[in-house]
């Protein structure tokens, strides 16, 4: 067998914590990639060390700030970030409301693609803008895609502020809420996060069905109602697999 290069078991180790659903710890990190216990300690000791991976609350393994930076800069890559432009343009076109894509960077969601429509009255959230996971429709469909543990670990680290009469901050009524996102495949938010908006959002996924990014919708409640937004569901989750289709050349 070929001896492998420490570069080589680097990037591996990296792959496979990114890749992971969940936390994983050293030692199914040494099993699975066949790598001696001493050895996989002293490499994540050393990507640790480099901000390439991180130990989370419970001792597991997770992707560090520079591999979250990086999948934020590869994602915003021009010729990619033009492509999904093109699609989300269409998407406009069709529903007349502003969309974009939101994704999860820290304990927030960063906003990396927007097209607004022409109508007048718009709300300004621009590419780069941050915004809460627990009261939005891109934030709480993440958490519905989260592993039980996952999910109530990302709970009990937000801070859950109340934006609005809305805002849903009881942890029980929130995890209710993102049971039933979860089992819709939807996100929404009817005035939790401002005040007269709606949004609604849908998932992108991976080849494998892993959550990337939501796809969302939102507008003025002067001019839409959360119904009326919800109608456009099917026409969003078209959207959404000709975004997938971009990612899947990437992972081909």
């Amino acid at each position: 067998m070929p001896k492998v290069s420490s570069i080589t078991r680097v990037l591996e180790i990296i792959e496979k914590i990114s890749y992971a659903p969940k936390p994983i710890s050293p030692l199914e990190l040494s099993q699975e990639l066949d790598i001696p216990k001493p050895t996989i300690h002293r490499l994540i000791q050393n990507l640790v060390d480099e901000g390439f991976v991180a130990v989370d609350i419970g001792g597991g393994i997770i992707p560090g700030k520079r591999v979250r930076n990086l999948s934020v800069a590869l994602w915003q890559q021009r010729q990619f970030f033009n492509e999904r432009e093109v699609i989300l343009q269409k998407l406009v076109e069709d529903i007349q409301e502003t969309c974009g894509i939101g994704i999860p960077y820290h304990m927030n969601m960063v906003y990396t693609n927007r097209v607004t429509t022409t109508l007048p009255l718009q709300i300004y959230l621009p590419v780069g803008a941050k915004s809460p996971m627990w009261c939005t429709a891109t934030g709480k469909l993440y958490l519905s895609q989260l592993s039980a543990s996952s999910r109530r670990k990302m709970l009990s680290n937000l801070t859950l502020n109340k934006f609005t009469k809305n805002t849903i901050i009881d942890i029980d009524a929130l995890n209710t809420e993102l049971d039933r996102i979860a089992k819709m495949g939807v996100g929404v938010d009817n005035e939790e996060f401002i005040s007269e908006m709606v949004a609604v959002s849908v998932p992108i996924l991976d080849k494998k069905s892993r959550y990337l990014a939501s796809l969302y919708v939102h507008a003025p409640t002067v001019r839409v109602s959360l119904d009326e937004l919800l109608e456009h569901v099917p026409r969003l989750q078209t959207a959404a697999q000709d975004i997938q289709a971009l990612v899947y050349e990437l992972q081909s």
